[in-house]
């Protein structure tokens, strides 16, 4: 009787998924897209590698309290012969915060994070180039909406001071992030998601940790609302965002996740104006369209992608 009563709870667990699947997706969309509206509030006085740091470091540290909780000594469990390969994916990670965050003080929250969102093409051409994996049309067609959407904010940024600077940080950005998601994409078949992305977000935060201590930032003696924004930022986008998206990808298709990501710029972008009063310009706002509508044509029929890989691509 009581195995009995074991199934039915689990058959109604597995029931409440259609509907939990929209709150969470919702929850995981909206907390990403805070994401930039957190750093903005620390820029001002804290440094893009601390920034970073700060939010990998604390993110990693819980993340691995919850596993040693859970696992206890064997809370991580790599293969020796995927060490390097994490080794590697936490330099690119760590470089992807590093470029983007940098961008945001450069550039306008529209234009950074719908530029960083265009990892996606990036990886379907290294997939073709470097991979030898099969080339599908659309990502031809995406690429070149996400370039005419790249060229008309280029065009409506170019009167304003070191926006140009910021939108080429902000590519940097996704090409880092992409170079992260190829290395995550062979290593995420062999290790378990919590061994994965410990040791890979402690790498990527020792590594915005040097990079600030031999730029001579200031690590420390910020005001008390800038730690806040530092703590949020890695619990509500880094944690909670990204929990809400990897829990959706076991319930739902990888595409579906890959579309409602893409809502991040437009969540981004109304933060942005509601609370930095950061205005979209006709140009800046269809350039935008532009690019989101060519990620959506590049990744419509990517089926393929795992857990970690979609869900990092999310800010």
């Amino acid at each position: 009787m009581l195995a009995i009563g074991d199934i039915r709870r689990e058959d109604a667990a597995m029931d409440d998924r259609p509907r939990l699947m929209p709150p969470v997706l919702f929850v995981g969309v909206v907390s990403i897209s805070t994401a930039a509206l957190f750093i903005k509030r620390c820029n001002e006085e804290v440094a893009a590698s601390v920034i970073a740091a700060a939010r990998l470091g604390i993110a990693s540290a819980i993340l691995a309290a919850v596993s040693f909780a859970m696992r206890g000594r064997q809370a991580i469990r790599i293969p020796r012969e995927h060490r390097r390969s994490i080794l590697l994916a936490g330099l690119f990670l760590g470089a992807h915060f590093f470029f983007w965050i940098t961008s945001l003080s450069h550039t306008s929250v529209l234009s950074s994070v719908v530029i960083v969102t265009t990892n996606p093409i990036f990886v379907g051409l290294a997939s073709f180039y470097v991979l030898k994996e099969s080339l599908n049309r659309r990502l031809f067609v995406g690429i070149a909406f996400a370039a005419l959407g790249g060229a008309f904010i280029a065009v409506s940024d170019s009167g304003q001071r070191g926006s140009l600077y910021g939108n080429l940080m902000s590519l940097l950005g996704a090409i880092m992030m992409s170079c992260y998601l190829l290395v995550g994409r062979t290593v995420r078949q062999r290790v378990d998601n919590l061994s994965y992305i410990v040791p890979v977000y402690g790498v990527a935060a020792l590594l915005l940790i040097v990079i600030a201590s031999f730029s001579g930032q200031n690590v420390v003696h910020y005001r008390s609302g800038t730690y806040s924004y530092l703590l949020l930022l890695a619990l509500v986008p880094q944690l909670i965002g990204h929990t809400c998206l990897n829990w959706a990808l076991a319930h739902a298709s990888a595409t579906l996740i890959a579309v409602c990501i893409l809502g991040e710029p437009i969540g981004a972008s109304l933060m942005a104006y509601f609370f930095l009063g950061e205005k979209v310009q006709a140009l800046q706002a269809a350039g935008g369209a532009l690019i989101l509508v060519g990620i959506f044509i590049a990744t419509r029929q990517e089926a393929a992608a795992d857990s970690t890989t979609l869900s990092d691509v999310a800010g």
